[in-house]
């Protein structure tokens, strides 16, 4: 089963590659905000998991410079787990200007999210 699923997520990263979607086009200073505002956000990640790969690509989309955290990392993986509440990804970590952290988990929720934040 490892293997399968070793080759099914490399698999998986090569179509990302070939088929990465455009970045938006913003005005410089929208852009510069928006940068501002992905500090405040955190990926914790697989990198071949297929619905981490949906959050990245609609990050892509979105041109938001999302930080990845891989979550396979022990201490990561503790953080995630101490923090957020579950070992489960994709999951982003939503720290707001009054320093209140929020953990969001499942992909359709995290795209919703960055849609609507940064569309």
């Amino acid at each position: 089963m490892k293997v399968i699923r070793l080759v099914l997520g490399q698999l998986i990263l090569l179509l990302n590659a070939i088929f990465s979607p455009r970045a938006m086009k913003r005005s410089e200073d929208a852009q510069q905000q928006v940068n501002d505002q992905a500090k405040q956000l955190q990926l914790y990640q697989f990198e071949s998991c297929p619905f981490c790969v949906k959050v990245r690509r609609s990050a892509k989309r979105l041109n938001l410079p999302l930080a990845t955290v891989d979550a396979k990392q022990a201490d990561n993986e503790q953080v995630l787990i101490e923090q957020g509440g579950k070992r489960k990804v994709p999951c982003l970590r939503i720290e707001d200007e009054s320093g209140q952290v929020k953990w969001m988990y499942e992909s359709n929720d995290i795209v919703a999210y960055l849609e609507q934040r940064f569309a």
